[in-house]
């Protein structure tokens, strides 16, 4: 499943493609390398910059692949797209001043992330900001710091358990969302309408709560139970998980409605200035 649209980068069209099954965009290469080079003629630009690359063994070339994107004259042509990190690599090997913006913000988020490895809190700060920047409300952002907290004891147990991150993580994570909400992360995602969006920074706090109560029951269950493989993990994230799907059943039963809400930041965003 795939979603083709066109973002704005300086008065310039950039064409990308939303992977649905992979969650991730793809953009394309040449509109890129034509936005920072301001060169008359992009393809060749890029064919050059790919031959060099390969020459110094850069990955980011193999890791580009092809897309029909739709053209100028309306046509579909296979084009070459890369994710986001692939080209943010390829932009640090453009030499071109249009490119050192982005070159000084990858080394400015470098240097962050370095010290916030040898002072965790930093990171602890940089996301409240972040938070308050985008508009959240205090008692939003209080909420959301904590399940953060949980979800480190829960990863924290995962590993401790042997459950790999990246895949396993994300079945284990999917498990506990569909025994407490009763839907997918996926389909929870599509439910509000969002992409690469966090999802739990697209819930109310009410949904923050229930998710936060089904990773705690999920962290103490296999603590207690010690699970010794990924079935085992699933049938215990799936019991803690529960635990809030019942409290769910209960809550929607006494509110008579849904505790499952399609609103996202920018809905919820514009609720809370209609209040004030």
């Amino acid at each position: 499943m795939a979603k083709q649209s066109i973002t704005i980068f300086e008065g310039l069209q950039i064409r990308r493609q939303w992977n649905a099954d992979n969650e991730i965009w793809y953009f394309s290469v040449i509109d890129i390398i034509r936005v920072l080079t301001d060169s008359a003629d992009a393809r060749k630009y890029w064919n050059k910059l790919a031959e060099r690359l390969r020459k110094e063994g850069n990955e980011s070339v193999t890791k580009c692949h092809q897309l029909k994107l739709q053209s100028s004259d309306g046509k579909y042509y296979a084009t070459d797209v890369a994710d986001t990190e692939t080209v943010l690599r390829l932009i640090q090997s453009i030499p071109s001043p249009n490119a050192e913006p982005f070159k000084l913000w990858l080394a400015s988020v470098g240097y962050e992330r370095l010290e916030e490895t040898a002072d965790p809190e930093l990171a602890i700060n940089r996301a409240l900001k972040t938070y308050l920047q985008k508009g959240y409300s205090r008692d939003w952002i209080n909420q959301r710091l904590k399940s953060i907290e949980i979800r480190k004891d829960l990863t924290d147990e995962w590993d401790n358990r042997g459950v790999k991150e990246g895949l396993e993580y994300a079945i284990l994570t999917n498990e506990i969302t569909k025994a407490w909400a009763g839907v997918t992360t996926k389909e929870y995602k599509q439910i509000k309408g969002l992409k690469k969006e966090s999802l739990r920074d697209n819930m109310t706090n009410l949904e923050l709560v229930l998710n936060m109560l089904a990773e705690t029951a999920t962290t103490e269950i296999s603590r207690s139970e010690k699970p010794a493989d990924l079935l085992a993990n699933k049938k215990v994230a799936n019991r803690g998980g529960s635990v809030a799907g019942k409290a769910r059943i209960e809550t929607e039963k006494e509110l008579g409605r849904s505790v499952i809400t399609d609103k996202n930041h920018l809905q919820l965003k514009q609720s809370v200035k209609k209040i004030n």
